[in-house]
């Protein structure tokens, strides 16, 4: 039994947090005396052995932390690896990076690999890891049994996970409610991923419509399946959609690339941003300053997320309580592409 045993199931046992069970491997002193015999007599019962790996607490922390990204050349992921990375350093951790794709397999491997290298924490960077079907997430429940797992912008209720994220679905409502108040009647969304919040973005834009009796119309929906960096596969996309008949005077997007693409697209075609044509773009990225007029984009807070997120992977290793879920919300950054 004792090689099965991990401090999560110590914690289940003895009804108490894994910080806690940390808290008495360490011997620190900030727990009662009465939490810690309970805490004592079930690993004492199993005899369990914290090895110096897996313990990650305290003194024998290996201070090196796993990073999962599925693509390091999307903008977005790249930003957050950066703002992580440097938020570990200062806080005197290494860092193992793995890019896994965006599959369930090269996810898992990644993963493995990562735990077999002993490091203290994982941070999964972006909502693709969390996958629509349950059962394949039950990869990040089996390692949140071994260390504390850090999600970025996804949302995942499990024991010894935490989850840093912004609250797409109001930043995407927002915006739009803001769009069809500035008198726009047909706005097309664009998006590019069928993903946690991307399908959160979705229903922020589907709910500003329904609370302003626009109808949802399917065709007014769209999904790009190009790569993140085919800006004119989204200006083809969009004149496609044009040339087929569909009229809209504003168009919101799930990414700035997609809002970049739509700009060329308008420029070509000679429809005047922001007059006869609204754009807003997300992310407000790089890319948000590289269109005329410049792009009206939502700031996910990417560097207040890192940031936090941190601060709670650090405040977890150090047997701190601290919270499972932190929200941010998001803003629009007005500039020339809308005329509000």
């Amino acid at each position: 039994m004792s090689n099965q045993m991990t401090i999560y199931d110590i914690s289940k046992k003895a009804g108490v947090s894994i910080a806690t069970v940390s808290r008495v491997l360490n011997g620190s002193t900030n727990v009662k005396p009465k939490t810690r015999k309970k805490v004592m007599d079930i690993i004492e019962q199993y005899g369990y052995k914290p090895n110096a790996f897996a313990r990650g607490l305290g003194l024998n922390s290996m201070k090196t932390i796993g990073i999962l990204c599925a693509d390091a050349s999307d903008l977005y992921l790249a930003k957050a690896i950066y703002f992580i990375e440097q938020n570990l350093r200062e806080n005197g951790y290494n860092s193992v990076l793995c890019c896994t794709g965006y599959d369930i397999a090269g996810k898992q491997k990644s993963l493995s690999l990562l735990l077999s290298q002993h490091v203290d924490s994982v941070v999964m960077i972006g909502s693709n890891f969390i996958m629509n079907n349950d059962e394949d997430n039950q990869y990040i429940r089996d390692a949140a049994a071994t260390v504390p797992i850090m999600l970025l912008n996804a949302d995942f209720d499990c024991t010894n996970v935490f989850c840093t994220l912004c609250d797409d679905y109001k930043a995407t409502q927002d915006a739009t409610e803001k769009l069809i108040k500035s008198g726009v009647k047909d706005i097309l969304y664009l998006y590019n991923s069928n993903s946690y919040s991307g399908l959160k973005k979705l229903a922020g834009f589907q709910n500003a419509l329904l609370t302003n009796d626009i109808p949802l119309k399917k065709q007014l929906q769209q999904c790009f399946k190009g790569s993140h960096e085919d800006i004119d596969g989204v200006k083809n996309f969009v004149e496609g959609l044009y040339n087929k008949g569909l009229k809209f005077d504003g168009i919101v997007t799930s990414d700035d690339f997609l809002a970049v693409g739509s700009m060329n697209f308008a420029r070509a075609n000679h429809i005047k941003v922001p007059s006869q044509l609204q754009i807003i773009g997300y992310n407000n990225s790089i890319l948000s300053h590289c269109s005329e007029p410049e792009l009206s984009s939502i700031d996910n807070r990417l560097e207040d997320m890192c940031t936090q997120l941190v601060k709670t992977l650090i405040g977890t290793l150090t047997s701190n309580e601290m919270p499972q879920k932190t929200i941010f919300s998001g803003e629009l950054i007005k500039r020339g592409s809308t005329t509000f």
